[in-house]
């Protein structure tokens, strides 16, 4: 059993990511930033983040791309411009399939979504700044119990919207 914050593209706020912490680090196990975070590696807003280089991101202590893994889970962490997620998650599919991932995490479309894709579990936060196809600055937190996957989406502002709860169950 484990709790995993995700975010992404919170394009340079700091408050923001300070209150996140605040509101959920006694929470959860694990949080991830999918990139384009503009922030540098030693910045406080970031710290305790397992944070990767997205396209506007000039850190040269990111990576590109992370595995962590946590609940016996393995996470394929990305930001998504060097996949094309923009188009499609064909290419990303296939490098998570190479590092065996359960649980892939990625941005830079800064639109929230949750799919499974052959038996892998894609997740965009959204974003933080500057959303798209909705109004609300979203992000994530995965209740990982077992082979199921509760996932929990929340605007920064109002709270966790209920009606896009979901759950997922993950290939043994």
């Amino acid at each position: 059993m484990a709790k995993v914050l995700i975010v992404s593209d919170s394009h340079g706020l700091t408050s923001e990511l300070v209150e996140l912490k605040n509101r959920h680090e006694h929470e959860v196990d694990l949080m991830i930033h999918c990139g384009d975070s503009e922030l540098e590696a030693t910045d406080n807003a970031i710290e305790n983040f397992v944070t990767v280089r997205g396209n506007c991101d000039y850190e040269i202590r990111y990576q590109d791309d992370v595995l962590e893994e946590t609940a016996g889970k393995k996470f394929f962490v990305t930001h998504g411009h060097l996949y094309s997620v923009k188009s499609s998650l064909i290419s990303l599919l296939y490098r998570a399939q190479e590092h065996q991932a359960n649980i892939v995490c990625f941005g830079h479309s800064h639109i929230l979504g949750a799919e499974m894709v052959q038996g892998i579990l894609f997740i965009n936060p959204g974003s933080l700044r500057l959303p798209r196809r909705r109004m609300e600055r979203t992000y994530v937190i995965l209740d990982i119990k077992e082979e199921n996957v509760y996932l929990h989406v929340f605007d920064f502002d109002q709270g966790e919207i209920m009606e896009l709860r979901d759950t997922f169950t993950l290939n043994k």
